[in-house]
């Protein structure tokens, strides 16, 4: 199985947080292609990937009105039909419902999304490992063999 990871991040949380998910899946055995931001893809890589993890941080206000950062270019991503993939969210006091609206951003972009996982900005290592342990315990295929 074979991953890559998307993400859009201003201040390096998300980021982090992306770099955090692929240590933790390449240590329990997936494949991890690329991490890119959004805004320099490694297309072939997209191309190759059986998982695509995409992660943003999130905007608004900090209890009400919150979104996916950078949504519009969200919806400019390559197309990913017949694409699993998975979504994560940054925040720092309440994402809302940010997954949410990032879920119906990807799911737009063809893909089958089977997971997400909000991380608080305070715990980018521990909200990693989490996210990776759910996915892999909802979708045991992924662990190559």
């Amino acid at each position: 199985m074979k991953a890559m990871l998307i993400y859009e991040s201003m201040t390096g949380n998300t980021k982090k947080a992306a770099e955090h998910i692929a240590e933790a899946l390449q240590k329990r055995g997936v494949s991890v292609t690329a991490v890119s931001p959004t805004t320099n893809i490694n297309y072939q890589a997209l191309s190759n990937a059986d998982l695509v993890i995409i992660g943003t941080w999130t905007d608004g206000l900090f209890v009400v009105g919150q979104r996916p950062a950078k949504a519009a270019r969200l919806r400019l991503l390559p197309a990913m039909k017949s694409k699993q993939a998975a979504v994560f969210c940054t925040y720092a006091l309440d994402p809302g419902r940010v997954l949410q609206k990032l879920t119906t951003i990807v799911e737009g972009l063809g893909a089958d999304v089977i997971g997400g996982m909000s991380i608080r900005r305070s715990d980018l290592a521990a909200g990693a490992l989490e996210f990776v342990d759910r996915l892999l315990a909802s979708t045991p295929k992924l662990v190559s063999t």
